[in-house]
């Protein structure tokens, strides 16, 4: 049987603790708010010990230092500063995750970073050096074509390409603008058949109409997505009709 993983980004805002749990039934990878824009302590003992309770994979979900701006703006860093920041970051996980039994296996910056280190050398190697100072071994969890991947890869990193279920894609594969309206896809029978396209290799439809090809070992559904439950459930039921099985990273 085929497999695919499922992630979400979980524990960065207040008041959606039982959308996070109810998601965390769902999706077999959890990326964790470790401080930079969301996530304190309290909420990430909380996250993981609900991933370590229900055997989901536990991610660190780094960020941009924007608590104001919920990590979705470019911060003007330089590399040893952003580096450091990653690094105090994964740490943190790392050590509450190792206090409730479980194991941090992969990092997936968040927002802006994710998108600077996925087109930005200097960020990307920034994002390396970090984790790799933590574990080595920690997965960095990346969109999938984006050349990120490939310099996470010359650093020595493993990694791992992500493609989203409920987001729109324009046709050179980078996604929409969340700024942008229609940037989300908020119907789970369309998430779910976008999600069954990328597992089967067919590409997504772009906003014009185009067919982008995007090979992912892992989907994401967003938790802040309006009716990301719904979502989440039509795309693994949609895979799962599909003919796929369920892998949990690591």
């Amino acid at each position: 049987m085929r497999t695919i993983d499922l992630n979400s980004d979980l524990g960065e805002l207040p008041g959606q603790r039982a959308v996070d749990l109810e998601l965390m039934e769902i999706v077999t990878a959890a990326n964790i708010a470790c401080g930079g824009h969301a996530g304190d302590l309290a909420s990430m003992r909380d996250m993981v010990r609900a991933a370590v309770g229900r055997g989901v994979t536990i991610g660190a979900h780094p960020s941009f230092p924007d608590r104001a701006g919920f990590g979705r703006v470019e911060m003007a860093m330089g590399e040893p500063e952003l580096e450091a920041s990653v690094r105090e970051q994964v740490e943190a996980l790392v050590r509450v995750a190792g206090g409730a039994g479980g194991r941090v296996v992969h990092v997936k910056p968040h927002g802006a970073l994710y998108h600077a280190a996925m087109h930005k050398q200097g960020v990307a190697d920034a994002v390396a050096r970090a984790v790799r100072a933590v574990d080595a071994g920690l997965v960095l969890m990346g969109q999938s074509g984006a050349p990120g991947l490939g310099w996470w890869r010359v650093a020595g990193m493993s990694v791992v390409a992500e493609a989203f279920a409920d987001r729109v894609y324009l046709k050179d594969g980078t996604l929409a603008p969340r700024g942008r309206g229609g940037a989300l896809i908020e119907d789970p029978a369309m998430a779910a058949e976008q999600a069954v396209r990328i597992a089967q290799g067919r590409g997504v439809i772009a906003n014009d109409g185009s067919v982008v090809q995007v090979a992912a070992e892992t989907i994401c559904i967003h938790s802040d997505t309006p009716g990301a439950v719904a979502v989440a459930r039509a795309v693994r039921s949609g895979l799962e009709a599909a003919g796929f099985s369920m892998r949990a990273l690591g």
